[in-house]
C-alpha cells in the first residue's frame, strides 16, 4: 500500500517529457498585486504566525527577472532556494546568485532584496521571523540597478 501512494506523488503522475528535476515541490499559489514587488510572482503561505509558532513560511515564485523591493526583518530571514537562478544582496554588498539548494540566512534589520535572474524562474521558500514585528518595506530595486549587478 505504501509503495502505491509514494508512486503516485512522485513518478506516475510524470507528464510525458517531463523531467523529475523540473518539478516543484510546492503549489504556485496566489500571484502578488502588492506593491513591493517588481515583475510577476506568486506566494504559496505554507505557515502562518502564531501564538505557537513565531515564524510564516511561504513559498515564492518569481518569473524572470522578478524581484522584491529593499527590504528588512527585525527578526530574520533564511532563504532556501528550491529551482532555478536567483539574485540576494544585502545593501552594500554584491549580489549573491543562487542555485537549487543555496541557503541564505538575512540578518535581522539588514535591507536586502531577492528575485529571479532576467533569464530564469526562481523559486524560494522563505522562513520569516515575527517575533520582532512585520517586514519593513524600503524603496524599488530600480531597473538600472537590476541590469548592471555586479555578478
Amino acid at each position: 500500500m505504501f509503495a502505491l501512494a509514494s508512486c503516485k506523488n512522485t513518478t506516475c503522475d510524470k507528464q510525458p517529457g517531463e523531467n523529475m528535476q523540473s518539478q516543484t515541490i510546492f503549489e504556485r499559489g496566489n500571484k502578488l498585486s502588492n506593491a513591493n514587488f517588481t515583475g510577476n510572482a506568486w506566494l504559496n503561505s505554507l505557515i502562518d504566525s502564531d501564538s505557537l509558532n513565531q515564524n510564516s513560511v511561504g513559498s515564492v515564485t518569481f518569473e524572470p527577472g522578478a524581484r522584491t523591493y529593499w527590504h528588512s526583518h527585525p527578526a530574520g530571514q533564511i532563504i532556501l532556494a528550491l529551482k532555478g537562478v536567483g539574485y540576494y544582496q544585502e545593501e552594500g554588498k554584491p549580489v549573491v546568485i543562487l542555485h537549487k539548494g543555496d541557503v541564505v540566512k538575512c540578518p535581522h534589520n539588514i535591507p536586502h532584496w531577492h528575485g529571479a535572474s532576467p533569464d530564469s524562474e526562481f523559486v524560494q521558500v522563505a522562513i520569516t521571523g515575527r517575533e520582532n514585528g512585520p517586514t519593513v518595506w524600503h524603496e524599488a530595486v530600480t531597473d538600472e540597478a537590476y541590469n548592471n549587478l555586479q555578478k
